[in-house]
C-alpha cells in the first residue's frame, strides 16, 4: 500500500519521531537494548553495505545494459546510462540515509529495465527514450505527494501487474537456453553450473559467481580468439542526449516504466524496510528517487527507486546488532557505488566483446527469481487469473502496435478481460 505518511506504530516496531518525521526505528519488545545498546564495530556495517553493492551491481548490470541498448542507445550511452545510475542512487543513499538515520538502501530499477529490453525502440529512438525516463521521475515526484496517484497505481490489480512484468521476463529468462544451442555453448554451460551450485550453497552470491565465470570465459575467448578491448573504450565519460516527447514513447515506455518501478520496486522495498522495523519517509524517498531519475535522465539513466534485496542486505541485524548504526551500511554502500560508477565503461567494453549469447545468459540468471515471483503473484488467489493469464500472454508475445509495445497493451488487455468478467456481479473470477 502506499502510504506517504508513515504510521507512527506499526506491528512489531515503532518509530521515534523528530520533527514529525520517522528518523529511528525500534521494536516494541527492545526496552533491553534500548537500555544497553548491543555493540558492533562500523567494519560490520560498512562491510554489509560494500557486500550489498557488489550484489547489487553484479546481479543486475546486465539487464541495464540489455535494456538500454534495446531502446536505442549505442554502447557509449549505455555505459553513460550505467554510470549515470550508480552515480545518483549513490548520492540519494546518502542523503536519506543520513538526514533520517534509516539504510535507507536505492537502486536501479532492473525490473524497469528488464521491460526496455522487451520494449524496444520506439518512434523517436533513443532520445524519445530518455524524455520517457524523465517524465518517469517526474511521475515518481508527484506519487510522494499526491496519494490519488500512488492510490491509482494500486487500483490495478497486483495480479495483473505482476503478470505484466513476467510476460517481459519471460523472453529474457529464456536466453540461457537458447545460447546453449548456440556456438558459445562452451562458454554458457560453465556460467549455469556456476549458478546453480552457488545457488544451492550460497543464493546471494549465485548471479555475482555466474557474472565472475562469464567475465573469466570472455577473457578465454578474447585471448584464444586475438581480440582486444580499445583503451579510449575503457575511459568512463557521460553522454548527453537531449531529451524528445513522442506520445508513442510516453505510453510504450514512460507510463509501463513508472508502473512496474512503483509496484515491483518502490512498494515492495518500503515493505521490506518495514519488515525490519523501519518506516521509511515516503514523501522524501519518492522526491529523491525522482529528481534522482529527472537528472540522470540526459546521462542515459533509465531510473532509481527503493531497493528490495539489497534493502535487506543493510537493514538486517546481520548488518549491524544496533538498528541505530544499520544506516552506516547504506553509506558504505552509496560510497562503493560511487566508487564502481567508472567501471561502467569496462563493463560495456567487455560486454560488446563477448562471445554472443553470454550477457544474455547473465541477464536470464539474474532475473530468475524476479520472474518467479512475479509467477506466483499473477497466479495468487485473488480471483484474476484469466486476467491475468491474458495480460502475461500479450506481454509475452512482443507484440508493437500503433508504435507503443507490448507491456502497455497486456495492461490494457488484463484490464480490458477483468472487467468484461466482473460485469455480471460476480466477485469472483477464473
Amino acid at each position: 500500500m502506499v502510504n506517504p505518511r508513515p504510521s507512527t506504530s506499526e506491528g512489531r516496531g515503532a518509530a521515534i519521531r523528530s520533527g514529525g518525521a520517522a528518523v529511528l526505528p525500534i521494536d516494541s519488545d527492545a526496552g533491553a537494548r534500548r537500555e544497553s545498546p548491543a555493540r558492533g564495530g562500523p567494519g560490520q556495517a560498512v562491510g554489509a553495505g560494500i557486500v550489498a553493492a557488489l550484489v547489487g551491481l553484479t546481479s543486475s548490470f546486465a539487464v541495464v545494459l540489455a535494456g538500454l541498448t534495446a531502446v536505442g542507445a549505442t554502447p557509449a550511452q549505455a555505459a553513460s546510462g550505467l554510470l549515470s545510475v550508480c552515480v545518483t542512487q549513490s548520492l540519494g543513499m546518502w542523503v536519506l540515509s543520513r538526514r533520517y538515520r534509516m539504510p535507507i538502501t536505492l537502486a536501479w530499477s532492473t525490473p524497469g529495465a528488464a521491460l526496455l529490453a522487451g520494449t524496444g525502440a520506439v518512434s523517436g529512438g533513443w532520445p524519445a527514450a530518455v524524455g520517457a525516463f524523465v517524465v518517469t521521475g517526474v511521475l515518481i515526484v508527484l506519487t510522494g505527494y499526491w496519494s490519488w496517484l500512488g492510490r491509482l497505481i494500486t487500483a490495478i490489480p497486483v495480479e495483473i501487474a505482476q503478470a505484466m512484468l513476467a510476460g517481459v521476463l519471460l523472453p529474457l529468462c529464456l536466453a540461457p537456453l537458447h545460447a546453449l544451442t548456440t556456438s558459445s555453448a562452451v562458454v554458457v554451460a560453465p556460467i549455469i553450473v556456476v549458478w546453480l551450485v552457488l545457488h544451492r550453497f550460497a543464493p546471494k552470491w549465485a548471479v555475482p559467481g555466474a557474472f565472475l565465470t562469464a567475465g573469466a570465459g570472455v577473457a578465454v575467448a578474447l585471448l584464444a580468439g586475438h581480440r582486444g578491448v580499445a583503451a579510449a573504450d575503457l575511459i568512463p565519460r557521460v553522454e548527453i542526449t537531449v531529451p524528445q516527447w513522442s506520445w508513442q514513447a510516453m505510453i510504450g515506455i514512460a507510463v509501463p516504466l513508472y508502473v512496474v518501478t512503483m509496484a515491483a520496486q518502490n512498494v515492495p522495498g518500503s515493505a521490506i524496510m518495514k519488515s525490519f522495523g523501519y518506516h521509511v519517509p515516503w514523501r522524501a524517498s519518492m522526491t529523491t528517487t525522482g529528481i534522482g531519475t529527472i537528472l540522470g535522465a540526459p546521462a542515459g539513466g533509465h531510473a532509481i527507486n527503493l531497493a528490495a534485496i539489497s534493502a535487506a542486505l543493510a537493514a538486517a541485524p546481520s548488518a549491524h546488532p544496533d538498528p541505530r548504526r544499520r544506516w552506516v551500511a547504506t553509506m558504505a554502500a552509496g560510497g562503493c557505488y560511487l566508487v564502481l560508477a567508472p567501471a561502467a565503461a569496462a563493463f560495456v567494453a567487455i560486454a560488446a566483446v563477448a562471445p554472443e549469447g553470454v550477457l544474455e545468459t547473465v541477464a536470464g540468471l539474474a532475473l530468475l527469481a524476479t520472474l518467479a515471483g512475479a509467477l506466483a503473484a499473477m497466479l495468487d488467489e485473488g480471483g484474476n487469473r484469466t486476467a491475468a493469464v491474458v495480460t502475461f500472454l500479450v506481454a509475452a508475445s512482443g507484440i508493437v502496435a500503433f508504435g507503443i509495445g507490448a507491456a502497455f497493451w497486456a495492461v490494457a488487455a488484463g484490464l480490458l478481460v477483468r472487467w468484461v468478467l466482473t460485469t455480471r456481479g460476480r466477485d469472483v473470477v477464473r
